[in-house]
């Protein structure tokens, strides 16, 4: 995995330290997480609240791990989200970002200390039903209302393509995203973009996150 977002960085006349690597873990239990941090791995991308909050008691020795969430985020999730998740990737509306805010606001009270919450905008650049993320002409109110939330800060846009065998078809999706994030006065932000297909043309398009799973851990288990 190392050499294909090298030899993708170098191509693209990139700095490979410019690019972040989280370690899709869905579906895969904590011992798997464990044995990706020793040997190096930090960052860890999971989908479902609930799924992962089973597996965080098991990973407090952990330290220095940082964990991503990467699937829709429902507003009732968005409390313990907030508490187990050090980025959220998957802000899709002023009312999540309020929600968000509100939740982090209510935990620092009691100790009076300021936390803060790294988070992404999704955006939708397909018409695909089951896709969530804000639509691109929504994006400069959404940036304006995360903004505006004291708690929480905001790192840059987050999609993800239409699924597809070929990994040139992602191209256009990954160039769009770029092209908003400059359009919104986001140009220098963070760029969530690209997993184990089509990791290669999201860094030549500018990413600066890919997330990575089946890559790394082969095939996720099937329920029984």
């Amino acid at each position: 995995m190392e050499s294909r977002i090298a030899r993708a960085a170098a191509r693209a006349q990139r700095n490979r330290s410019d690019i972040q690597l989280v370690a899709v873990t869905k579906k895969f239990p904590a011992a798997v997480i464990r044995e990706a941090f020793e040997l190096g791995l930090r960052d860890f991308g999971e989908n479902y609240v609930q799924e992962f909050e089973e597996k965080h008691a098991e990973l407090s020795d952990c330290i220095g791990a940082r964990y991503h969430f990467i699937g829709h985020l429902q507003s009732n999730k968005a409390k313990k989200a907030a508490e187990i998740f050090d980025v959220i990737h998957t802000v899709d509306s002023a009312k999540l970002a309020r929600r968000l805010n509100a939740e982090l606001d209510a935990a620092a009270e009691p100790a009076g200390a300021h936390s803060s919450k790294d988070v992404l905008i999704e955006v939708k650049l397909s018409d695909e039903p089951a896709k969530a993320g804000a639509a691109p002409g929504d994006i400069a109110a959404l940036v304006e209302a995360i903004r505006g939330c004291p708690h929480l800060r905001l790192l840059g846009l987050m999609t993800m393509p239409p699924w597809s065998d070929d990994a040139e078809t992602s191209r256009p999706y990954f160039a769009r995203l770029r092209e908003l994030a400059a359009q919104n006065g986001l140009g220098q932000s963070s760029l969530s973009m690209g997993m184990s297909h089509d990791l290669e043309v999201a860094i030549e398009e500018g990413a600066t996150i890919v997330r990575v799973g089946t890559a790394l851990f082969g095939p996720r288990r099937k329920a029984a």
